[in-house]
This record gives C-alpha cells, sequence and structure tokens, in this order.
C-alpha cells in the first residue's frame, strides 16, 4: 500500500496534537477537593464573626468566696460569676454565669486613730462555661452589696477602691462613755471636785482605748454583689463562646 505524502502528514499533525493535550496528575493516596468540602470552609469563615464590648460596659458579678482586709493580702485570687447576661447588639456576648477572676492589688488596714479599711481588685479574665477564656482589664464600679441588702463600704476613687466605713461617732461614744462612768465614782468619793478628776481620768481611759483599738475591718462575704466595668473593648470570638464544651 503506497503511503502519500498527505496521509503522512495527518498522521504527525494528530501525534502533536496527542502530545500537546495536558495530562492531570493525582498524586497517590490524595483526593481532589470535593466541591461540598469547599462550600462549607466558606460558610463556616463567613459564620465567624466577632463582637465587641465595648470600654464602659458595666457587668453584675456576685462574689464566690469572702474577702476581708483582716485576712486578704495583695496578690490573692478573687473569684466571681455573672450575674445578669450582657447583650450587644440583640445579641447575648456575655451569659449570665459567666466565670470572672480576679485579684487583690492592695489591702489597707483601718487606722488607730483615723484611716478606712481599703481593698483593690482588678479583675483579669472572663471564662466561658465552654471553657473560651478572654483577657481583660475590669474595675469595681458602684458600692458593694451584700444578700441582705446592706452597703459594705464606698468606691473611694477611679480606680475601684473600696473604702469600709469609719468608726468616728462610736470612739466619741467610747470617750463620752468612760468620762461620765468616771464622773460617777470620783462623785460618789470626794463630792463635786472628785466628779471633775474622775470625769477626766476616765476621758482619758476612753482616749487611750481608742488609740489602742482600730476602726472595723472591710468584710465581703460570699454572695456580695459587685459592678465590674471594662477599662477597654474587649473583642470575643462568637464561634468561640458557641463552641461545644
Amino acid at each position: 500500500m503506497r503511503i502519500t505524502p498527505i496521509a503522512v502528514l495527518f498522521v504527525a499533525s494528530g501525534l502533536a496534537a496527542q502530545e500537546a493535550q495536558p495530562t492531570l496528575r493525582v498524586r497517590e493516596g490524595a483526593a481532589p477537593p470535593s466541591r461540598d468540602a469547599t462550600t462549607s470552609t466558606a460558610s463556616a469563615s463567613a459564620e465567624r464573626r466577632l463582637i465587641t464590648v465595648p470600654a464602659g460596659t458595666k457587668v453584675p458579678l456576685v462574689l464566690k468566696h469572702g474577702i476581708s482586709s483582716k485576712n486578704s493580702r495583695a496578690g490573692n485570687q478573687v473569684y466571681a460569676s455573672t450575674s445578669f447576661p450582657v447583650a450587644i447588639n440583640d445579641h447575648i456576648a456575655i451569659p449570665s454565669g459567666t466565670y470572672v477572676h480576679g485579684e487583690i492589688s492592695e489591702v489597707r488596714r483601718p487606722g488607730h486613730v483615723k484611716g478606712k479599711a481599703e481593698i483593690l481588685i482588678h479583675f483579669t479574665t472572663l471564662v466561658f462555661p465552654n471553657g473560651y477564656t478572654v483577657s481583660l482589664p475590669g474595675a469595681v464600679e458602684g458600692a458593694p452589696q451584700t444578700e441582705t441588702g446592706s452597703g459594705s463600704g464606698q468606691i473611694k476613687d477611679q480606680e475601684g477602691t473600696i473604702q469600709g466605713e469609719g468608726n468616728k461617732a462610736q470612739k466619741v461614744g467610747t470617750i463620752a462613755s468612760t468620762a461620765g462612768t468616771g464622773a460617777v465614782i470620783g462623785g460618789v468619793t470626794n463630792g463635786g471636785k472628785g466628779a471633775a478628776i474622775g470625769a477626766g481620768i476616765g476621758g482619758a481611759a476612753g482616749a487611750l482605748i481608742t488609740m489602742l483599738s482600730r476602726g472595723p475591718d472591710l468584710v465581703l462575704p460570699p454572695g456580695t454583689s459587685l459592678e465590674m466595668v471594662f477599662q477597654r473593648n474587649v473583642t470575643l470570638d462568637e464561634a468561640k463562646m458557641k463552641r461545644a464544651d
């Protein structure tokens, strides 16, 4: 059979076209990404949302353990939990029951003559029920309230220092009481002059008693209500907040 030049040309063109076609190489053991997996990844990225809790947001807390200016020291840990949820743009940003961890920064006991008890607390961490943890700077805002509804001191400064109550009236009463007792004893024994001397002695004794005794310590029992205020913006990852335990 004769092979014409035209036939040779067609054969050569076919072989060249086959060599020019790209070859798909698949690594052994590796499956190409499916359309479903790609869509799922895109959806997950779209669902991820960050929530910003602005500085100045106030969060109600309840103490999990007692704190006292008599026994507490700087560096002691503070444990509390949120007592009411915080909502941002119609979404719950911080649910009720979220744990709050802090630290006592400073403790000052009441003085003998003057000076009230003081405790300074800084909150440092939010711990969500599923373990998601967020760092924060938080301070105490508003006077603490015990479970019975009575106040437990007042806020002294912008740092959130809790200051206890003084007992100036009680000390004055002690001096007056001892002075009166001394006057009665002196009057019974030596008449009017003895009463004056006895009053002076009693008053001096009362003053000595007040100088030797401290003022009342600041006590925050378990269950005390506090209000924490965020000192800067805090960013929360909604996906991590909703992650299963």
